[in-house]
């Protein structure tokens, strides 16, 4: 006998689960989900930030997707998602879920080695963002990152980046901090940012909400770039 529940406008979901199954965490995401929760909510309310500053853009470029898992919040705003990562385990992991509704190409790249090429005729992108990677990036090598992003965007492009404050570092946890070999504060952020874009305009973020707060007291820094140089 089918099952059915007790208010019909919720039937949609044993049908959604018979005919596609459940929808499963990546790689990534399904160890925050076992080990801290509600770092989740911080991940996708980052994605949302990207996803309503990004709306009805074309072509969109991640860098460091992971497992992609919070991408298709993006992909829903946009024309078409590249979703890339230097690690390949991941790009494999995320290929199997950025199919059907939700398609999205999946590439393995190192931006270090240079800028992404789109499907374009141009070969660029309207819009790129970036989330909590370049505190992976060494020092020596963070002009090459952003340069190879500017270098990914058409004249007029669009990028975003985000990243940990250093001055969060005091307070993160010891998984938090492994990797996180490049945490700026505030002004050497935004100085980076504004050696390769016209325009730069930066927000703060504690836990899931964004603000124009006082910056040495942000857990996380968003900066919005406009206009490749």
């Amino acid at each position: 006998m089918t099952k059915k529940t007790r208010e019909p406008q919720y039937q949609e979901t044993l049908e959604i689960a018979a005919c596609e199954g459940l929808a499963r965490f990546g790689l990534m995401s399904n160890q925050v989900w076992r080990d801290d929760p509600k770092r989740l909510v911080f991940l996708l309310s980052r994605y949302k930030f990207v996803a309503k500053m990004l709306t009805g853009k074309n072509r969109v470029l991640e860098l460091g997707c992971a497992d992609a898992f919070g991408s298709r919040i993006v992909r829903a705003e946009v024309g078409s998602l590249v979703c890339t990562d230097f690690d390949p385990v991941f790009i494999e992991d995320a290929r199997e879920r950025c199919t059907g509704k939700w398609d999205m190409e999946c590439r393995e790249h190192d931006i270090l080695a240079g800028p992404v090429v789109s499907g374009a005729p141009d070969g660029k992108f309207d819009a790129a963002y970036t989330l909590d990677v370049i505190e992976h990036i060494e020092a020596r090598h963070e002009r090459t990152f952003v340069g190879n992003l500017a270098g990914s965007l058409t004249p007029q492009g669009v990028l975003i980046v985000g990243m940990p404050s250093l001055e969060s570092q005091a307070y993160a946890s010891p998984a938090s901090k492994e990797g996180h070999v490049n945490c700026m504060s505030h002004k050497p952020f935004r100085a980076l940012l504004r050696d390769f874009f016209h325009n730069v305009f930066l927000f703060s973020m504690n836990d899931e909400v964004v603000h124009t707060g006082f910056y040495p007291m942000a857990h996380y820094l968003i900066g919005l770039c406009v206009g490749p140089k």
